[in-house]
């Protein structure tokens, strides 16, 4: 059998370019967000230039509507964005033999929807590399940056977002991701990933009764990790 060569930097391009259309319907929004709570276009760029995080530039702009403190907008978008920690954890070990500036490159641009196509791409078996992860991961930035300030240029013409419904282009997009991953013929890791995803969906529910939506989806999320790690290895 013809041993399969990695994946280029164009092919990661061309593995974003469906997740594209999810991060403009919600960068939009947060654009459209980040412009009727006073921010400038150029405010809105560096926002996801520098912080890169879609939930978390929501939150932000929400807490600066009501006059947050510095140190508490700081601390939350610190919360909400601890899970960025196990998604580059989990994919360290494919990029263990890169030089560290490329591993800090592929961690720190590394969002939920590169992840969701990047692991993908792995339980399809694909070699994937450096290079292609680059491609992907800068695709996305560029394409969230260019989402926002469009957005931020639109304010003034679409109030409220949630009306055209630009708030479901990520939950669509990450649906789809996940059909990928147990789509016919039936994936030899199908039964771990529904085992994951139930443990995931009951433990959260459980969690929101006890704890904040942010401390409630990381103990979720270390909790599918770790039931996950256990079947894998039975």
């Amino acid at each position: 059998m013809e041993k399969k060569e990695y994946l280029t930097f164009r092919e990661g391009v061309n593995a974003c370019i469906p997740t594209i259309l999810g991060y403009l319907g919600i960068g939009i929004a947060a654009g459209v967000v980040g412009k009727n709570v006073g921010l400038s276009i150029i405010e809105i760029a560096l926002m996801s230039i520098l912080v890169y995080a879609g939930g978390a530039q929501f939150i932000i702009c929400g807490m600066l509507a009501i006059h947050s403190p510095i140190s508490a907008i700081i601390f939350t978008t610190f919360l909400v964005n601890l899970r960025h920690f196990l998604m580059s954890m989990s994919v360290a070990s494919y990029f263990k033999n890169e030089p560290l500036i490329t591993s800090i490159g592929i961690g720190t641009l590394l969002t939920d929807e590169s992840y969701g196509v990047l692991m993908s791409s792995l339980a399809n078996d694909h070699r994937i590399s450096s290079a292609w992860t680059h491609g992907l991961n800068i695709t996305a930035y560029v394409a969230w940056i260019f989402s926002t300030i469009l957005g931020g240029l639109l304010g003034t013409w679409i109030p409220d977002p949630y009306l055209l419904g630009l708030d479901f282009a990520l939950v669509a997009m990450f649906a789809g991701l996940f059909i990928l991953q147990v789509d016919v013929p039936i994936k030899k890791h199908t039964k771990e990933t529904l085992i994951v995803l139930g443990t995931v969906c009951l433990s959260l529910y459980f969690f929101m009764g006890f704890f904040s939506p942010e401390l409630s989806v990381l103990f979720a999320t270390l909790l599918g990790c770790t039931v996950g790690v256990v079947n894998h290895h039975e």
